[in-house]
């Protein structure tokens, strides 16, 4: 299996702070792993604008938070010519019978308002048709009113979170690789975007190869391959100012990069006299620690989400395999026993499983196994499905699918932990190489 490092595209903005009023407690669960057949319907009517200076945003800000939704796969937006009712106030208790009929399990029922300082204030509330009851108390947000969309996004957030019972992931971010260019001849820019493929920018100009982004702990840093010294080296960028620095000190090629969940230490994995072994760097002090010495190929580490253990790949072993050890060196034990080869590990944000690349039977496909190496579960099958990376839920894998011949370019995809409801993710130009930010602060 060739080995692929991966880049992130992240929209960065500058948001202001966001105010969330009070959380709220959860009355029904919608199943975010068994066998759903079909959506919960939800209503979505446009929420009410305050003023006038927050219609248009109003509109926005509802189309967003349903297609965060819908794009789960686990909801279904009634649309609104099939509305018996109107919401004419954000106070006034809903004509359940009215929603009933149309079969609206939740209705999502919001208003906006800004005001002279360019501050967006977001009110919502959530509804339990059948129960006539609300889905817990009001929320409200404020901020700057160019953060309408993140606002949305928050929205999405605590409506998942009420109806499924599970953390959302609709205020994160995504780093990636952004290919332009013949085949032979890419041209290779780290870009940033938010989740769902909005507010993509460049990080880099094209000048030199990049690979392998990873976000920091709190989202404001990436780590990266870079050829631009022509030997890959891992580079650390801070997104906001742009400004990258090497992480010098490490003779031959260095490559794989990922961040402790502290974000002070960096794993990765280093190639000199044609041997590969992973080290962790500290970033404080610059101090290097080899954590792998034998004659196989280790590579593409990953920490645990309490900072542990290392999930890794090697062929120490004769073909390419997926093992862990602590994190501080020592037994590696392999996990991985299925037919073919493993490749790309990475841990869950929840701590319960470890994302994989499979080459099998000719094809490629992206996984998924317990820590002990059961229950593992094929969720994707192509001509080349490489490079999962977690949503910060640990629910939604993205990763990227190339096609077929000289014209083949690679795309990213999202895909449920369960195997269900593939989606294409949108990108300006084809991309390879994704990385999800966690939650945004």
């Amino acid at each position: 299996m060739r080995q692929r490092l991966l880049v992130l595209l992240i929209a960065l903005l500058v948001w202001p702070a966001i105010v969330v009023a009070q959380s709220a407690p959860k009355t029904f669960k919608v199943d975010v792993v068994g066998g759903i057949v079909e959506p919960l319907p939800f209503a979505a009517p446009t929420f009410l604008a305050d003023n006038q200076a927050a219609v248009q945003v109003a509109a926005d800000i509802t189309q967003v938070l349903k297609d965060d939704l819908v794009n789960t796969g686990l909801f279904r937006a009634i649309p609104e010519d099939a509305f018996i009712s109107t919401i004419s106030s954000f106070n006034a208790q809903p004509a359940y019978a009215d929603w009933k009929a149309i079969n609206a399990q939740a209705l999502l029922v919001g208003s906006a308002s800004i005001n002279g300082d360019n501050q967006l204030v977001l009110k919502f509330r959530l509804w339990d048709v059948f129960a006539q009851a609300p889905l817990g108390d009001g929320l409200q947000f404020a901020g700057s009113v160019n953060s309408w969309r993140r606002m949305a996004h928050k929205v999405a957030d605590a409506v998942y979170t009420r109806l499924t019972g599970e953390d959302g992931y609709f205020d994160s971010r995504v780093v990636f690789v952004s290919e332009s260019g013949p085949k032979d001849q890419r041209i290779k820019r780290l870009a940033v975007m938010d989740q769902d493929g909005a507010n993509a920018r460049f990080l880099t100009d094209g000048g030199s190869i990049v690979l392998a982004p990873r976000f920091s702990p709190n989202s404001r840093e990436v780590l990266f391959t870079s050829y631009q010294s022509g030997t890959p080296q891992v580079n650390l960028m801070n997104v906001d100012s742009g400004s990258v620095r090497s992480l010098g000190g490490l003779e031959g090629m260095s490559f794989a990069p990922r961040f402790s969940p502290d974000g002070g230490r960096v794993v990765l994995s280093q190639s000199q006299g044609g041997n590969t072994d992973i080290y962790v760097l500290e970033l404080s002090s610059g101090t290097r620690t080899r954590l792998t010495n034998n004659p196989g190929i280790d590579t593409a580490p990953s920490f645990s989400p309490d900072g542990s253990q290392i999930v890794f790949e090697s062929d120490r072993g004769g073909s390419q395999q997926i093992y862990v050890m602590p994190a501080g060196g020592g037994e590696a034990k392999r996990i991985s026993f299925g037919k073919g080869r493993y490749g790309t590990p990475v841990w869950s944000p929840r701590g319960d499983m470890v994302a994989f690349t499979k080459l099998s039977g000719g094809r490629f496909h992206i996984g998924v196994m317990r820590l002990d190496g059961s229950q593992e579960r094929l969720l994707t099958a192509s001509f080349l499905d490489e490079g999962p990376t977690w949503a910060p839920n640990g629910r939604v894998l993205m990763f990227f699918r190339e096609s077929r011949g000289a014209n083949g370019a690679p795309q990213l995809f999202t895909v449920d932990v369960s195997g269900r409801n593939l989606r294409r993710v949108p990108t300006p130009e084809n991309a390879s190489d994704p990385a999800w930010s966690g939650l945004l602060q």
